[in-house]
């Protein structure tokens, strides 16, 4: 039937109105678009809520500088935006360009600019900015995070909302979301790097998952998906119940065996040794953090080390932290610090 909308449209129209459900009429809504069919499919759904719900809507397109033609393939993502996609009430199309570093690799100094970008945007504005990652993205993610061996956390994969970033896609699927545009007749940008082998996520996706669900069958990528949301409601409980101890242990408090002082964050052992490990390891970053220890560099192999401060103490020397900090204890009081020259 010719008036029949695409079911593919109308899903993901439904999940971002279902996202944004809580913002009120005049909220600024910034979609991040990248020219590629998630990001365009997400950004005209949202135009087309926003002109219902009385949300202001726009688009940023960020300019990584990676390749020579990059300046012209984000104005042309732009143009296209403004053309095929009803904007009103906002300017309807940024583009920012943003200088990629090189710690954390090219992926990570590339994501790590991108969300600067994003976050500026954001907080000038007062804004909400949409993620267009998708159920596949997360499959992804679990992957990584799997054969890295980062704990539950990173299991959990993306949240659906985490700050002032919500990714309304994350249950539906990128040949949703290329239907979409299909249907709506948007012209997709295709970017290489989606296809550059050198990328650990190009891998996942291109050889990884295709191979899990030839072999286990179908519906691997919604399995992984299904796991992150499992595992962010475990993540999260255990966090809860670790910021508790933390703070019966004395972490964050003003007086006591357990007080910070001087730059130092100590803790009470007594109150930690009796807590699962997977609470007293969580106390144990948190205090770490506290102190300064750079949360990047904080890794399980760490945590570990300190942890048998407290449950294995024969009184051993104290371990060292990335951050030149040392954790150290004396009795019963563990204590995160800087290292002594």
């Amino acid at each position: 039937m010719s008036g029949r909308l695409d079911p593919s449209v109308a899903a993901v129209r439904r999940a971002v109105r279902l996202s944004l459900g809580d913002l009120e009429p005049g909220q600024v809504v910034l979609a991040a678009c990248s020219g590629g069919a998630d990001s365009m499919a997400l950004t005209a759904a949202a135009v087309f809520e926003g002109a219902k719900a009385g949300w202001l809507v726009g688009a940023v397109v960020v300019d990584h500088g990676l390749a020579g033609e990059s300046a012209q393939v984000a104005a042309a993502v732009a143009d296209r935006l403004a053309t095929c996609v009803p904007f009103q009430g906002l300017d309807p199309v940024e583009v920012v360009a943003v200088s990629v570093g090189s710690a954390g690799g090219p992926e990570g100094a590339a994501r790590a600019a991108r969300y600067a970008a994003l976050g500026t945007a954001a907080a000038t504005r007062d804004a909400v900015v949409l993620l267009g990652h998708t159920l596949d993205d997360q499959a992804e993610t679990v992957l990584l995070g799997l054969g890295r061996g980062s704990g539950l956390r990173s299991l959990a994969g993306m949240r659906p909302v985490h700050g002032p970033y919500r990714r309304p896609l994350l249950e539906l699927t990128r040949a949703q979301t290329r239907q979409a545009c299909a249907a709506l007749a948007l012209p997709v940008w295709h970017d290489p790097a989606n296809d550059d082998l050198r990328f650990a996520r190009v891998r996942v996706r291109r050889n990884v998952l295709p191979v899990l669900e030839d072999q286990l069958g179908p519906g691997v990528a919604e399995a992984l998906a299904r796991t992150a949301d499992l595992a962010t409601a475990d993540a999260d409980a255990l966090d809860a119940i670790a910021g508790e101890l933390a703070t019966l242990a004395g972490l964050g408090t003003a007086a006591g065996p357990a007080a910070a002082t001087e730059g130092a964050v100590s803790l009470d052992v007594r109150r930690l040794a009796p807590a699962p490990r997977a609470v007293r390891t969580r106390v144990l970053r948190l205090a770490a953090l506290a102190a300064g220890c750079p949360g990047g560099e904080l890794f399980a192999v760490h945590l570990g080390s300190v942890d048998a401060l407290v449950t294995g103490w024969h009184g051993q020397r104290g371990v060292d932290l990335p951050g030149h900090l040392t954790a150290t204890r004396h009795g019963g009081t563990l204590t995160f610090s800087a290292k002594v020259p």
